[in-house]
């Protein structure tokens, strides 16, 4: 097997200096899309197919910690106002000023935590989910790499209520659902909120030891991505590189979950494609990272990742009559939802990215390619802007399951994982000048 190569050194459009200047271009543009984004009192809207807030969503927590983290990399990037429209969005999550005594409209000032939501009257929905709150890690380690007024209060507040709530150290892995005021907890637990927080336990890892100075944290956070990494590598080795979605609360596989609601955008029936491509992409990150802080990462985690992608392309690339990647399969690989998430083509040309990154190879660099070709020919909104998040089966713009453009999470980091290396996560290597020009 081929190893990591060089910036300098890597085949196809990753070593082209032009094509890495084209993914700046779009980056930038990402980001001028979304600059609407705020929402009256701080936090994020959803953004409608032209960019404009959609305020029928009310202020959502996961889209407005993303919105603060890619536009917290943006003031990273030195876009110029990002950072003034990353403490936007902050401003939803936490006080700048008051800190803990604030009253940020998204956070819990009586149970702790973050409300899932704000309705259009401003009413918080009930329940405080995982999902949620691996964002609001991410982003506030992302604010605080780029030095955000009130971020490292927010990162610290953040990591204790994960840590709290969240995380089972019998389990090594996350719970997945509270009730609001954090006294009853779901039985359900999910890959979905256990993926988001791999990546944030990655990115916390980086910024507690290269901000905060705290080595001890920085590694504990390390330990825990790396031992959900394991612990899907093998459920997925076991299921047929197809990964397992749904589990009860003694993390016994549920595969029949949601049979009845098929399409469902957080918890769909069957093989989710994506999760495939996003889980492939992750176990690299986690095994560079292990070999940069000098340990021996789980066994076997890029042969996992080369067996994930392989599957996830078989099953959902090209497999009904027209270029793209179907939603979900069953376990044994048929299309049960043919729709096209704009975030699949966006993990899929990341992960390619990142497999070149780490072997070398022409194969997945010629995939990287045809995907970005594919986003390009439908996905993109050459007239609006941004990408369509969702595509029928006959790759024309839907919009049953994401109306609007919500945000520019996954279409903003397909535009950075081919010009970082694996590790450290993106917003310290944007801030130690590791972007590949």
């Amino acid at each position: 097997m081929s190893g990591p190569v060089s910036g300098q050194q890597l085949p196809g459009w990753l070593g082209q200096p032009t094509h890495r200047a084209w993914l700046d271009e779009h980056c930038r543009d990402l980001l001028a899309f979304g600059q609407l984004f705020p929402a009256e009192g701080g936090g994020a809207a959803w953004l409608d197919e032209v960019g404009d807030p959609d305020p029928s969503h009310g202020v959502q927590t996961w889209i407005t910690a993303r919105m603060a983290h890619v536009y917290s990399l943006g003031h990273l990037l030195g876009v110029p106002g990002a950072g003034t429209l990353a403490d936007e969005a902050l401003a939803g999550l936490w006080d700048a000023e008051r800190g803990a005594d604030g009253e940020a409209p998204l956070r819990d000032g009586a149970h702790g935590g973050w409300f899932s939501k704000l309705d259009e009257s401003g009413t918080p929905a009930d329940g405080k989910a995982c999902y949620d709150h691996a964002f609001v890690v991410l982003a506030s380690s992302t604010a605080t790499a780029a030095g955000r007024a009130g971020a490292q209060e927010l990162f610290r507040e953040a990591l204790a209520v994960y840590e709290e709530r969240f995380w089972d150290e019998a389990a090594g892995m996350p719970v997945d659902t509270w009730d609001t005021s954090f006294s009853s907890l779901d039985d359900y637990r999910g890959i979905n909120g256990a993926m988001h927080s791999v990546e944030a336990s990655l990115a916390a890892s980086d910024v507690l030891a290269d901000v905060l100075g705290d080595d001890e944290g920085s590694a504990r956070w390390r330990r825990r991505a790396l031992a959900v990494l394991a612990k899907v590598a093998a459920w997925s080795r076991d299921n047929g590189w197809r990964v397992p979605e749904h589990f009860d609360s003694s993390w016994t596989v549920q595969l029949e979950y949601n049979a009845d609601k098929k399409a469902d955008p957080f918890k769909p029936y069957g093989a989710t494609i994506g999760h495939g491509l996003e889980w492939s992409r992750l176990l690299l990150h986690g095994d560079a990272t292990a070999r940069a802080a000098g340990e021996e990462p789980p066994a076997g985690l890029v042969e996992a990742s080369r067996a994930l992608f392989a599957r996830a392309v078989e099953d959902g690339w090209d497999v009904d009559g027209l270029p793209g990647f179907v939603y979900t399969t069953d376990w044994s690989g048929t299309p049960v939802v043919r729709d096209r998430m704009h975030w699949v083509p966006a993990e899929a040309t990341a992960a390619a990215a990142a497999l070149v990154l780490a072997t070398g190879e022409q194969q997945y660099a010629d995939s990287y390619a045809l995907w970005w070709d594919h986003v390009a020919d439908v996905v993109l909104d050459h007239e609006d802007g941004s990408w369509h998040h969702q595509l029928d089966e006959r790759n024309r713009p839907s919009g049953t399951v994401w109306p609007g453009k919500a945000d520019l999470y996954h279409a903003v980091g397909a535009t950075l994982v081919p010009r970082l290396p694996l590790a450290p996560s993106q917003a310290t290597a944007v801030r130690w000048g590791l972007l590949r020009g």
